[in-house]
């Protein structure tokens, strides 16, 4: 518990202060969540559907409101959150089409052997961990899942945007799901750290920091009765190949590195560039970068992307770019900050390929690291040098490099000629190593919401036992 009873957000982009709100008792809502999760769960799935269904339009209603609220507490672009607020809506049908592919009832006939059939199971009480850089959309992609399937949900949303945490269960409550079946835990890390111990609670669905899902993994070790679904960050390179057309590619390359200030897991963290192709492309993108605009959430005309989400990660990441320069790299474009009191970064490149230990970290902001390779298997051995797995891209290059490039890259998303961010919610999301535990989110969060149970079934009692017996 922190010393105060109330947890209290602040808009990045003017240091106002948003919300406040009293910490929660983690166990109360756990058993307040344990009641009134059989009731749900034998609710038949057409209820359960239709109730998110509500949940969907209520959000469409207020949509413009809620959108101004994600603008307000993670200071990114209005454009922007408006996309959130849409894919939040969106998550709805494509978790309904999931579940009925993924978790899907089979039944196998086989006349006098009776029936074999498989059917799923929700595991109870879900903790849902989530993040600042979406704290709609990516809760929301374990919730809707969640509930779909028959759970109960405690969201512990990051303690930088409560506020958007809890109008998000506000919607739900007021679309008809009970208010004691999708509650808010506000607090901290000491209220997460309970949750996720806590032993009324089935499963933890986190998206966050390697630390932090590293540190559950190894809590949760000795209780594998409790699903753990982990989508932690990334360290995600982008490599650039033979293209002529440079100014798709360096459009490519801001869109990766920079959207969201770079507080996307999937963000490009490294560019690694053809030796040959490295000032064309480098003079490209710099020239893309300059044009950028950093601002507030509802400035004219719209930003590309707004401060990062306060001023302690500022610090952090001016001072990361300081150990960069101090350790070999060689600016591009400096990372600068416009006021020391608010937490406005511009984009920093920097070239680290003449670096001899390259920290293998997620830089989470507006860094972009660059790296020149003489050949492709260069380019693919310098991709796979870390311990993450989240995203890559390879831009430019024939159909035969991109098949080497997938073939060899450690990583859960592969893409060719686009972002290395931007991943569909009707495909499955995740990574290996330090970005997941091959659990992914998305299309596939049914899968870990649910667990498959295996029957054989008869009618009539009916059995005969032969080898081992006496004649009677």
């Amino acid at each position: 518990m922190a010393d105060t009873d109330e947890l209290v957000s602040y808009e990045p982009a003017t240091g106002d202060e948003l919300w406040r709100g009293k910490y929660g008792n983690v166990d109360d809502i756990v058993a307040r969540a344990r009641r009134a999760w059989p009731q749900w769960a034998a609710k038949p799935l057409a209820n359960r559907i239709e109730l998110v269904r509500r949940f969907a339009n209520e959000v469409r209603k207020d949509q413009d409101e809620f959108a101004e609220l994600i603008a307000r507490e993670t200071g990114k672009p209005l454009w922007e959150a408006r996309t959130e607020v849409e894919a939040v809506i969106a998550k709805v049908e494509i978790s309904v089409r999931a579940y009925a592919e993924r978790t899907g009832q089979k039944k196998l006939d086989s006349g006098l052997q009776g029936t074999a059939a498989v059917r799923h199971k929700p595991h109870g009480v879900m903790a849902v961990l989530g993040p600042y850089n979406f704290p709609a959309h990516l809760p929301n992609g374990h919730i809707i899942p969640a509930l779909i399937a028959g759970n109960a949900v405690i969201l512990k949303p990051s303690e930088k945007t409560p506020a958007v945490g809890e109008r998000l269960l506000y919607f739900m409550n007021r679309a008809g799901i009970p208010a004691a079946l999708v509650q808010l835990l506000v607090g901290g890390p000491e209220e997460g750290k309970a949750l996720v111990a806590h032993p009324g609670v089935d499963g933890v669905l986190f998206t966050g920091s390697a630390q932090v899902g590293i540190a559950i993994n190894r809590k949760l070790a000795t209780d594998p009765g409790k699903i753990v679904a982990l989508e932690m960050g990334g360290n995600n390179p982008l490599v650039v190949w033979d293209t002529a057309k440079l100014a798709d590619a360096a459009a490519l390359i801001v869109q990766s590195a920079f959207t969201t200030a770079g507080q996307r897991c999937t963000a490009a963290r490294r560019l690694i560039v053809k030796d040959s192709m490295y000032d064309d492309v480098m003079a490209e993108v710099k020239r893309l970068t300059d044009r950028l605009i950093v601002g507030s959430p509802f400035d004219e005309p719209q930003p590309f992307m707004g401060p990062v989400i306060d001023n302690n990660t500022a610090d952090l990441l001016t001072e990361s770019f300081v150990y960069l320069l101090s350790n070999g790299g060689k600016a591009i474009s400096h990372m600068r900050r416009r006021d020391e009191n608010l937490p406005f970064l511009t984009p920093g490149m920097i070239d680290i390929t003449g670096m001899a230990d390259k920290p293998d970290v997620e830089l989470f902001g507006p860094i972009l690291q660059v790296i020149k390779v003489d050949d492709f298997d260069q380019a693919i051995a310098e991709a796979n040098n870390t311990r993450f797995g989240l995203s890559a891209s390879l831009v430019g290059g024939t159909p035969q490099e991109y098949n080497r490039f997938w073939a060899n890259i450690r990583a859960g998303i592969v893409n060719w000629n686009k972002p290395t961010n931007g991943a569909s919610s009707a495909a499955p999301f995740g990574g290996t190593g330090y970005s997941g535990n091959h659990r992914p989110a998305a299309y596939y969060a049914a899968d870990y919401c649910a667990y498959p149970v295996t029957s054989s079934e008869m009618e009539q009692p009916r059995a005969s036992v032969g080898v081992g017996f006496r004649i009677d």
